[in-house]
């Protein structure tokens, strides 16, 4: 079971790393020059995979976490 919660900590880390990022520029996220962050977005194609995965995992992580906490 730990195993489990290894590999899948590490495929989330690794799909959070590859997506991209919503701020044109870091000084846009200090300076909040950013207007549109949450706009609606319409995800294609790869980012859309990535978007999915990293859902998928995450609940796979919280559901492994739980099982493995009774």
């Amino acid at each position: 079971m730990e195993i489990a919660i290894i590999i899948v900590s590490i495929l989330l880390i690794a799909i959070v790393l590859l997506q991209s990022g919503k701020a044109e520029s870091a000084s846009n996220i200090i300076s909040g020059g950013n207007d549109n962050l949450f706009a609606n977005r319409k995800e294609r194609g790869g980012e859309l995979v990535i978007t999915r995965a990293t859902f998928i995992l995450g609940v796979l992580f919280f559901v492994l976490c739980l099982i493995k906490g009774f």
